[in-house]
């Protein structure tokens, strides 16, 4: 709670942050979009939940939440020295991180149904969107304080489930953001080839496609080294082969005439970033096999108590570690992004900005030097409620990484469950039907107009 008031203390310094919408008369703000910056702090709202998270599983804190009313279980208390098996207080830091990504959620779910159908910043409701940072900071705040006191019982394993579809829809959502910001790097990099007459932009281009499949295939194979064993790990090998199949079958399509044809701006830099990301989300679940012999990790995850009034959780690993930073460049990239193609703005809710409108923000600039000034008079920018559902969906995928998809019904022992395996390779299959639907829809569908 520290953090949440010190945080507090701080925007209500922040003049820019509790005035009106548009923020105009504020001298402090940087000449951008209205749009962003509200993204922006929204954003910054998650990543405090996700401090909070952090700091709740540091073992000193964890000391400290015996006090609150959903502590361990009756009976749960003995210590229990076997790998993979703890006292029930080293799972409070866990339990605590389900709370406090329920607030979030719930402050989040709150903004995704009041900001239905606001089409532009001329709605009343657009003022709460993009302004009043201060008074919604303590409904943060408040909702927070209330989570730590709803009493265990269910709620807990309740949650879970929450969690489990937040996440794997997030893990969609991460992929259609992939493919995004490959499309964008791809069109700009082709542009600037044209306007320069330079072979260079090609190079790279075909550097980082042939750098994304080369990673891939080294993945590919470390993963048949640590994941599988030559008599054992079905499981593995099945996951593994299939997701190289599918990527390789996607690549394929994602340059054959026809689709080039009907999608110029397809290719391989997409289809390589694409298989990437399908082969880190495999590793994510590789790392949740519950077999010791097929997951390396469980050598070293699990608690190793250092006697009956301590202990040392070793909990954290490289798939949580990365699977994490990609959580938080995703995230920004919601914020941040302004894309222009035209299929993924349909999936994102998002709408390309027209040369007219941009012309006008272009003059807003210089008018409003320094400030932010109202990009959306004429028509949101985003779907307000569309992100504000994003960052919920956001809010429970961290929530199942930092506890490492604890179950929290298993009080007394905290390893790998076969359900994150498959919702993460499930994930991971959807995705691939998902670009594979945008790459083939305009030839199945030639009367319909994806624009």
């Amino acid at each position: 709670m520290g953090a949440c008031l010190g945080a507090c203390s701080l925007l209500s310094c922040a003049s820019c942050l509790c005035g009106s919408a548009p923020c105009i008369l504020c001298g402090c703000c940087p000449s951008s979009r209205n749009s962003t910056i509200s993204r922006l702090i929204f954003t910054a709202f998650l990543f405090l939940g996700v401090l909070v998270s952090i700091i709740m599983l540091s073992p000193g804190v964890e000391s400290q939440l015996h006090n609150l009313p959903w502590v361990c279980d009756e009976g749960a208390r003995s210590p229990v020295v076997l790998r993979s098996h703890i006292d029930c207080g080293s799972l409070l830091g866990h339990r605590a991180v389900y709370r406090m990504c329920f607030a979030t959620a719930a402050f989040f779910f709150l903004f995704t149904l009041l900001m239905t159908c606001v089409h532009s910043s001329r709605d009343p409701r657009a003022a709460i969107q993009n302004g009043f940072w201060f008074f919604k900071f303590l409904v943060f705040v408040g909702i927070t304080v209330g989570a730590f006191y709803i009493p265990n019982g269910s709620f807990s394993n309740i949650w879970f489930y929450f969690g489990v579809v937040g996440s794997f829809l997030f893990i969609l959502i991460q992929l259609v953001l992939v493919v995004d910001f490959a499309h964008s790097w791809n069109q700009r990099w082709l542009g600037r080839a044209e306007e320069r007459d330079s072979r260079a932009w090609y190079a790279g281009l075909s550097f980082f496609t042939l750098l994304f499949y080369s990673l891939s295939v080294a993945a590919v194979t470390l993963f048949y080294i640590y994941y599988t064993q030559p008599s054992a790990c079905f499981e593995g090998k099945v996951f593994i082969s299939l997701n190289l199949i599918l990527c390789f079958c996607v690549s394929i399509i994602a340059v054959l005439p026809k689709v080039q044809e009907a999608q110029p701006n397809s290719g391989l830099l997409q289809a390589s970033a694409v298989t990437l990301y399908t082969m880190f989300v495999t590793w994510l679940a590789l790392s949740n096999v519950p077999d010791q012999k097929c997951n390396p990790h469980l050598l070293t995850n699990g608690t190793v108590l250092a006697g009956t009034e301590g202990y040392v959780t070793q909990w954290w690993d490289a798939p949580s570690i990365v699977g994490l930073i990609v959580f938080i460049l995703c995230t920004l990239f919601i914020s941040l992004r302004s894309s222009d193609h035209q299929q993924v703005n349909s999936l994102m809710r998002t709408e390309e900005c027209p040369p007219v409108l941009e012309a006008t923000q272009q003059r807003q600039v210089v008018a409003c030097e320094g400030r932010a000034f109202d990009n959306e008079q004429d028509g949101v920018t985003y779907s307000y409620s569309f992100f504000h559902f994003c960052l919920l969906l956001a809010s429970l995928h961290v929530m199942m990484t930092l506890t490492n998809w604890y179950r929290p019904g298993e009080t007394q022992k905290m390893t790998s469950t076969w359900i994150a395996v498959w919702v993460k390779i499930c994930a991971s299959w959807a995705g691939l039907l998902l670009y594979l639907w945008t790459l083939v829809a305009p030839l199945l569908l030639p009367n319909r107009d994806f624009s």
